[in-house]
């Protein structure tokens, strides 16, 4: 497959520069928005490169993306993973900048950051970063393409972060069922591979060439030896060692000099090997976005990435056999979940559809089977009680081949009726066979794709450049690469498109299916009874297949029996008035103004002055005491607010469609009503809205329904990531205004339509509104909508002031630890959150600078704690607002395999390490630091949902500082190092008598395996060898700690295989002797920590929340004098 399609060739012409080499541009003008204002060049370079160059004066954030066509579908067989450890590695220095961090630490100092993931059949790197900084983050970018170092010394460390990413997500539904579904693939597919990896899978075949002798000897300057000269180690160390050395960092495992022995080095050789055939140019795409001008963008592509190799592969290879064959589908295969849900997943094989990009035809079938309204699948088995939510759309899985799916999450008693659900499915499927689809759909699909394209709005630079250079890849005419992939076509006359549908519906069949049902085991015995289960082998996930039965498919393959189905009608809600009144405007305004104020309500506006779409965004904030004035008052908001969401959800539907977006949720403070889109009907829908919330009345069946989503949620929140659960207490011991998940999860069950509708009407007899309206609506609309609410629900005005978010603030001079057990018996992580309190943000000094030390923690917090010290895979330092908005502070969080006291002992010691970066920090670092803060600050919304959200903040925190980013940004020019210093010695440090620290250690309950120290392996040595078996001291020693310390049961093992030959009784007298041997010679990476003697254990969280003090109310940092009303 080649990347466009054969009619481009004619229109590339040659292009020489005098400040690059020559290559080609394609000359016909890209297609794009109206609204767009962006310049595009699409060029070729002559190594078959193709490159997006896009140029946006307006910009104050530069980016880029390259994808490579090769992903984890392209992995060795015996090497599973390997496509996502050359994404890990890629990052550990190239020739022109061999120090490790460099591309990280040059992009934070320049207000950027990076990224990348590895998908089944791509791979895409990508960054943000200040525009004047593009240059150099491209110079470092484009050598991981051309001349990478695949640092020997990273081998080991970027395989303990993929093995620590797998275990991140060994416990999680999303990954355990996806890998099912690939497991249970026809033999010999690809598909079925694994894509992450782990340490084992990418070092099983080293290892098996080791264990039979034919691994080669480690050469002289410690790597493999390699012919491309660009790949061989620098002579510049790519890493130093931990600069906060711990016990287990300055082990043999984490040397700069190591290489991980004959394995890890086999394992480089074999990924040296596998990059050097696959990363290939004419398989790269690449999307740069800067303010320079397209010439300028255009010289630095060529000449940063033309010195990447044409290898002669396929530029964009194919799989164009599917994975399901004939015995993978008209299945069920049943999966036991680790979280409690219920849901089924009917799956249909269908032919890759970016060929169809034109017309789309599984996006047409998607509309219809997903839709929600009326007569639609949806509102049939909700009104059963059946369905939680359903989705309908096509999976492109690789190039060459996709699925379409249909997903139902399934209420209890849906989950015992699923064939009944199923028959449902098929019937609406049998109805949209036999009825006349006719164009009428297929022209509001286009209507509303072409509204959408025409007011598109722009988006953070780096996830549009990643969308491009994905896009970049679609069999589409080049002109044609941004607008092709938004933009559906009517239906042509010939009726070709339509028979592409039709042929697309008649596949989804039961016999053509495999169905996916999803619960936990004792929910699958309750229908089914006791069951024999099969294990999926990378994650262990228990599941079972059935072949559909003869009787089902026949009723399933039948004519509809239902009558309650039909297509929906057509959608009132596609904006008519599209109209935006454009001006000239010497300088946007920089803040919302007051523009109508009584007893009850408080609206502020801003007329839209840049971004000149026809949408407005209305955020109504209703507050009251009575919200959440005790856990029952809490979780009976919750469930208004999911009731109305859920009485609204079939009138709703067509809107969403539209492009006009409610959501009707609860804050600490009562609720909120959002209501976000093209402006023409917005008031139509807010009204409807309001109505709908003023009139409710309870259903018994659908509040059960709702009870029990909610409780599973809850529920299983508890199962998820350890770093959530620590940062959840955290959060928790720090709010005044907040009641805990078991607190609210002990009164659900007990609650009555009765005490809902009650609760309602409570809620809603005074309140204290606060409005915000931006967009394309003048004041007097804005206003319309205030009077409206008013009327809607005539709430009679709050006495006294309006329930406000407080925190709770740690006392001076304390260090604080809580510590809880991680629910999930079989989550191997522990996660600490570490928590040091700056003070209040209204102390402009206090606030500024304390950004600024947090920024410059935030870097090497993740070299140090991740990629150094290898501590887990979720790593990070970063600012942490109180409640309210009042208080900051600076939050650490590690989630490892390591317990909790030795992740804080770790982040102490990389604290006393920073003590001594910030005293040397040289005067144009921190300059540095501050200008990218300056930027970061200085960056203007990049669309009207990004400025809302900015103004909203102050609103409802009630401080009204909007001028705030600008404000502080000028305030930055005069903090010195000294001040940076100071803060941090006092409020950050761990010898500062006056800091504020508060930790949250959750533990894992599931026991860490236990390693070997040498001192260990020796005496165990020793005792064998006295026992009278001979062993080669070398040869042992290689083998077992060429990654360091191992575990326990890989030296069990190795020494079971190498004593088998010995004497009689050897084996069994040695191993007796191993537990002791580990107690009386405990190994590195076995060290638990130790607390500073100076730690306070919370033993009862509620008693130390009583404890605290409540922070300051919030006021108004500016009066703004705005009524009466603003001019514009």
């Amino acid at each position: 497959m080649q990347v466009g399609v054969p009619e481009d060739a004619q229109h590339w012409q040659r292009r020489t520069s005098p400040n690059a080499v020559a290559h080609w541009i394609y000359t016909k003008p890209i297609q794009k928005s109206q609204q767009d204002d962006r310049e595009y060049r699409l060029i070729r370079l002559d190594n078959g490169l193709q490159a997006m160059l896009v140029h946006d004066a307006g910009a104050d954030k530069a980016a880029a993306s390259l994808d490579v066509a090769v992903g984890h579908l392209h992995d060795p067989d015996d090497m599973p993973g390997l496509a996502h450890f050359c994404e890990h590695l890629l990052f550990m220095g190239t020739e022109q900048f061999p120090k490790e961090n460099e591309y990280s630490e040059f992009l934070s100092r320049n207000n950027g950051s990076s990224n990348a993931f590895t998908a089944t059949m791509n791979t895409n790197y990508y960054f943000n970063v200040a525009t004047s900084a593009l240059a150099g983050a491209l110079e470092r970018f484009s050598g991981f393409f051309h001349s990478p170092l695949f640092a020997p010394s990273g081998t080991v460390r970027e395989l303990n972060a993929v093995d620590s990413e797998h275990k991140k997500n060994h416990q999680n539904d999303m990954w355990r069922i996806y890998q099912v579904n690939k497991h249970l693939t026809k033999p010999g597919h690809p598909w079925n591979k694994f894509g992450t990896g782990h340490k084992e899978s990418l070092t099983r075949a080293a290892r098996e060439l080791k264990e039979k002798g034919l691994l080669a000897k480690k050469s002289t300057n410690g790597s493999a030896v390699l012919q491309d000269k660009s790949l061989a180690p620098s002579p510049i160390p790519s890493r130093l060692t931990s600069p906060a050395p711990s016990v287990s960092s300055t082990s043999s495992d984490l040397e700069a000099s190591d290489d991980g022995g004959p394995v890890g080095r086999e394992t480089r050789r074999r990924l040296v090997e596998w990059w050097s055939k696959e990363y290939c140019a004419s398989r790269m795409r690449l999307c740069i976005i800067g303010k320079d001008s397209l010439d300028h963008l255009s010289d630095l592509a060529v000449n940063l990435f033309s010195p990447i190799l044409n290898r002669g592969q396929v530029p964009l290879p194919t799989i164009p056999d599917h994975p399901f064959g004939p015995q993978e589908r008209g299945t069920i295969v049943s999966v036991q979940t680790i979280m409690d849900f219920h849901a089924m997943e009917i799956t249909f094989p269908v032919d890759e559809q970016t060929p169809h990009w034109r017309h789309k035809p599984g996006s047409y079938l998607a509309g219809l089977i997903g839709h929600e309204g009326r007569g639609s699948l949806h509102s049939y088995l909700k009104e059963k009680g059946w369905v939680t939510a359903l989705s309908a759309g096509v999976q492109d899985l690789g190039r060459g081949f996709a699925t379409f799916k249909i997903t139902l999450y399934l209420s209890q008693n849906g989950f015992q009726n699923y064939r009944k659900v199923s028959t449902a499915t098929f019937n609406y499927l049998s109805m949209l066979r036999v009825t006349d689809l006719s164009p009428s759909h297929q022209q509001e699909v286009s209507a509303i794709s072409n509204i959408r394209f025409r007011f598109s709005e722009k988006r953070r630079p780096d996830d549009y450049a990643v969308w491009v250079s994905d896009k970049l890849a679609w069999p589409v005419p080049r002109e044609f690469v941004i607008k092709g992939p938004q933009v559906v076509s009517e239906w042509d006359s010939e009726g070709t498109a339509q028979a592409i549908a039709l042929r697309q519906l008649e596949s989804l069949s039961a016999r053509n299916s495999r169905t996916v049902l999803m619960a936990k085991k004792e929910e699958f015995e309750k229908v089914s009874g006791a069951q024999q289960w099969a294990a999926e082998p990378w994650y262990g996930t228990s599941y079972r297949v059935e072949r559909l039965d003869d009787a089902f498919i026949r009723e399933a393959e039948g004519p509809n029996t239902n009558s309650s189905f039909h297509l929906p009608p057509p959608n009132e809600f596609i904006p008519k008035r599209l109209e935006v009144d454009k001006r000239e405007i010497a300088k946007p305004h920089s803040r919302p103004h007051l523009i109508y104020q009584t007893p009850r309500t408080t609206l502020w506006h801003k007329k839209d002055d840049q971004y000149w779409v026809p949408k407005a965004h209305a955020i109504i904030e209703m507050r009251t005491p009575v919200a959440n004035e005790s856990p029952i008052a809490s979780v009976l908001t919750k469930l208004y607010a999911v009731l109305v969401t859920d009485a609204l959800n079939e009138y709703s539907y067509d809107a969403d469609l539209a492009g006009l977006t409610y959501s009707f949720e609860v804050s600490s403070l009562g609720f909120y009503v959002i209501v976000s889109g093209y402006n023409d009907k917005l008031h139509v829908l807010l009204r409807d809205v309001l109505e709908k919330a003023n009139t409710l009345e309870v259903r018994a069946d659908r509040l059960e329904v709702m009870k029990e989503k909610i409780k599973r949620d809850w529920e299983n929140f508890f199962l998820g990531q350890s770093y959530q659960l620590s940062d959840y207490y955290g959060r928790y011991l720090m709010n005044e205004r907040q009641w805990t998940i078991l607190e609210k999860l002990e009164v659900l069950s007990s609650i009555t339509p009765q005490q809902v509708q009650q609760h309602m009407q409570a809620l809603l007899s005074h309140l204290e509104t606060k409005m915000l309206v931006a967009g394309n609506m003048y004041k007097d609309e804005a206003v319309h909508l205030a009077k409206m609410t008013e009327e809607i629900i005539p709430a009679s005005p709050l006495t006294g002031s309006g329930p406000v978010d407080l925190s709770l603030l740690l006392p001076e001079g304390s260090n604080h630890v809580w510590s809880s057990p991680v629910p999930n018996p079989n989550e191997p992580n522990s996660a600490l959150t570490y928590y040091v309190h700056y003070g209040p943000k209204t102390d402009r000094h206090l606030r500024v600078t304390s950004a600024l030390l947090t920024q410059i923690l935030s870097e090497p917090a993740f070299d140090v704690l991740r990629t150094k010290e290898q501590l887990g895979y979720i790593v990070g330092a970063s600012a942490w607002s109180a409640p309210g908005g009042n208080d900051t502070g600076l939050r650490i969080v590690v989630q490892s395999e390591r317990g909790p006291v030795y992740l804080e002992e770790r982040v102490e010691a990389f604290l006393n390490h920073m003590k001594g970066v910030l005293e040397e920090m040289a005067d144009e670092q921190f300059t540095q630091q501050k200008n990218g803060l300056e930027r970061k600050w200085r960056e203007a919304a990049k669309n009207l949902n990004e400025e809302v959200n900015r103004y909203w903040v102050h609103i409802d925190s009630g401080y009204l500082d909007f001028l705030r980013r600008n404000e502080d940004a000028d305030f930055l020019q005069a903090v010195t190092k000294d001040d940076v210093l100071s803060l941090f010695l006092t409020r950050i440090h761990p010898s500062s008598k006056s800091r504020s620290k508060l930790s949250i250690h959750a533990q894992a309950q599931k026991p860490r395996p236990k390693h070997v120290s040498r001192a260990a392996a020796e005496a165990f040595v020793q005792i064998a060898q006295e026992q009278g078996a001979k062993l080669d001291d070398s040869d042992w020693s290689a083998s077992l700690f060429a990654d360091g310390e191992p575990p326990e049961t890989q030296f069990a093992a190795f020494w079971k295989q190498a004593l088998s030959g010995s004497l009689d009784g050897v084996s069994d007298k040695v191993f007796t002797a191993l537990p002791s041997l580990l107690e009386r010679h405990p190994a590195e990476k076995d060290a638990r920590g130790s607390l500073s003697k100076d730690v306070v254990h919370i033993k009862d969280i509620l008693e130390f929340r009583k404890s605290l003090k409540v922070s300051e109310p919030p006021r108004p940092l500016v009066d703004w004098n705005d009524l009466p009303m603003s001019k514009f």
